[in-house]
């Protein structure tokens, strides 16, 4: 199994930046891709960033330009920065690694709460 623990959110400024880690522990061997995702409350979690092995990238239409994800396989560690946040950003943020046939088991996730 693969355990992650999502840390670095906190309370933001419009505009301001956050940087996002995420680290994975267990049977890390098994993973093929990380990714990040968040939810706002009374809404469905939604997929922000992926990124594969091969280090190809995916970003929601609404982080483009704004968010980097990017990965230290050294560290274990995947990490989201945020530039530019916006208020609608406000969410717990989770990551998730995809394994052989299925996702890891979602962490506590690290909130993130933009300010206007």
């Amino acid at each position: 199994q693969v355990q992650l623990v999502e840390s670095g959110g906190g309370l933001v400024q419009a505009g301001g930046s956050l940087r996002l880690s995420c680290v994975a522990s267990g049977s890390i061997f098994n993973i093929n891709a990380m990714g990040w995702y968040r939810q706002a409350p009374g809404k469905q979690r939604e997929l922000v960033a992926t990124l594969s092995n091969g280090g190809i990238t995916n970003y929601a239409d609404s982080v483009k330009g704004r968010f980097t994800i990017s990965r230290d396989f050294a560290k274990n560690t995947v990490y989201l920065q945020m530039n530019s946040l916006k208020p609608e950003d406000t969410a717990v943020y989770y990551c998730n690694a995809g394994l052989r046939t299925s996702l890891a088991t979602w962490g506590q996730g690290t909130r993130v709460t933009v300010s206007s």
